[in-house]
């Protein structure tokens, strides 16, 4: 899908014109001289919210999409809500993104029909002058397909995306750019002591890796004070039947999307370089298939982690936290100056928040704002649970220091936080994203089916603002 700022020339068949009206009947196609218009009805413009336009902005593309229109015509200025005192480059930042987003779906594995899918090829955004509009489209383009690259990558089965496979994809996604890829490989990790990522990855015959993105926009860190990094956290579980625990047949479809955070991770990293945002970003994606063998790793297994404290595995379906152990441990080399994990990690965050947002871990008050605000700003919402140090007992091992299973049923998304905060040790500021959630879209979000793409976009603002 393509942007572009002016008229779309004069009339022609497949080219749709949006108006947007306070009354009337919504979805309606009026055809007069040629010309194809949709009317939306927004109810009172006052009424409009920085969240109904992110919908709105969708709904247009989703309305040409099923009417099989090629090209959209819309006024630039009826999408500027005043009362929202949003600066014209971010109103086309954001309408650019979302078209991107409801303009995507993923094909890869569907045969084409003869007529082709349908596909919007170009909108058109007239009476735009500004130069900070164009530079907020060209910001959107960006950032929107990045958002759609980490669901596509996300939505792949996991008999094509396997840990090697993912690292493989790391490197392609940032070809050309600033951003330096190193992947460790097994015996790499053995002689790091990661037996938290070796351990869980003992059942597969795709083997671990952990994927490591490096960019230095701002200059590496000088006597390590100025510049310090902010590091990404990706979970990268391509597939997880649970191990010897093994998952429900209810509950194992979909768990090919286990990695969302390590695909949202790097295309995040992906976007900040073709920003060239002056900031220096690190990435860091522990790659594992959680798998049920003769191989795998038992409950009643002791994993010791790169740190030394030791790992007592109740349920081999908690594995996620057990790899971002390492990779938090792995984080600190960095000497950071803030650390974020993003991992599909709970079902408990579901049970506690729904679909409409992710849950956000942090005992910092300041950051815990930030981040609302920036899902606020951002469309990838997020809502704050309690990381008490009162909840550091239900996580205390019998066996092994820490137990990777809460005592009780209860608080599950906090006991899973609360054991991910026993390997950052105050070691650096920390906020914990468990984006099972936001794993994938909803119907009345005018997305595709599949992944949701969260939360590039907020981790893009973050990056920019921090």
């Amino acid at each position: 899908m393509n942007i572009k700022i002016g008229e779309a020339g004069r009339p022609k068949r497949g080219v749709l014109i949006v108006r947007l009206e306070e009354e009337g009947r919504d979805g309606v196609i009026e055809r007069e001289e040629g010309r194809e218009t949709l009317i939306l009805v927004i109810g009172e413009r006052k009424m409009m919210t920085r969240r109904t336009l992110i919908l709105l902005a969708r709904k247009v593309v989703r309305e040409a999409l099923a009417k099989k229109y090629i090209e959209i015509v819309l006024d630039f200025r009826q999408f500027h809500f005043t009362h929202l005192e949003m600066h014209a480059s971010d109103v086309a930042e954001l309408l650019v993104m979302n078209f991107l987003m409801a303009g995507f779906s993923f094909q890869e594995f569907l045969t084409e029909p003869k007529d082709g899918f349908p596909k919007i090829r170009t909108i058109f955004l007239t009476d735009v002058s500004s130069k900070d509009i164009k530079e907020g489209v060209a910001r959107g383009m960006i950032i929107g397909k990045e958002v759609n690259r980490s669901r596509h990558i996300a939505t792949m089965p996991g008999g094509v995306m396997t840990p090697e496979i993912l690292a493989r994809h790391a490197r392609t996604s940032v070809k050309g750019l600033s951003v330096k890829v190193t992947v460790l490989d097994e015996k790499q990790m053995a002689l790091r002591e990661m037996g938290g990522i070796l351990g869980v990855g003992m059942g597969s015959e795709a083997k671990p890796c952990f994927i490591i993105l490096e960019y230095w926009g701002a200059g590496r860190p000088v006597s390590g004070r100025k510049n310090k990094p902010v590091v990404l956290v990706g979970k990268g579980v391509t597939f997880d039947t649970g191990g010897i625990n093994l998952k429900p047949s209810d509950s194992i479809l979909g768990m090919n999307m286990d990695m969302s955070g390590g695909a949202s991770v790097i295309h995040t990293m992906a976007a900040v370089a073709r920003l060239k945002l002056k900031k220096n970003v690190v990435a860091l994606v522990p790659a594992v298939e959680n798998m049920a063998s003769g191989s795998s790793y038992r409950p009643g297994d002791i994993l010791r982690s790169m740190s030394g404290k030791t790992i007592e595995v109740l349920n081999t379906d908690a594995e996620g936290r057990i790899i971002l152990a390492d990779a938090l441990i792995y984080a600190k080399k960095y000497d950071p100056s803030l650390v974020i994990d993003v991992a599909t990690l709970t079902g408990a965050a579901l049970v506690a928040l729904g679909e409409r947002a992710s849950a956000l871990f942090t005992q910092d008050e300041k950051l815990e704002q930030l981040f609302r605000h920036l899902g606020e700003e951002s469309g990838d919402y997020v809502w704050p649970l309690p990381l008490w140090d009162e909840y550091d007992q239900e996580i205390k091992g019998t066996f092994g220091d820490v137990a990777n299973l809460g005592k009780t049923r209860w608080g599950g998304a906090i006991t899973a936080a609360v054991f991910l905060k026993q390997f950052v040790d105050k070691a650096y500021p920390w906020v914990h994203l468990d984006i099972a959630p936001r794993m994938t879209t909803l119907p009345d979000e005018f997305l595709s089916k599949g992944s949701a793409g969260a939360p590039v976009r907020l981790l893009v603002k973050l990056l920019e603002k921090f």
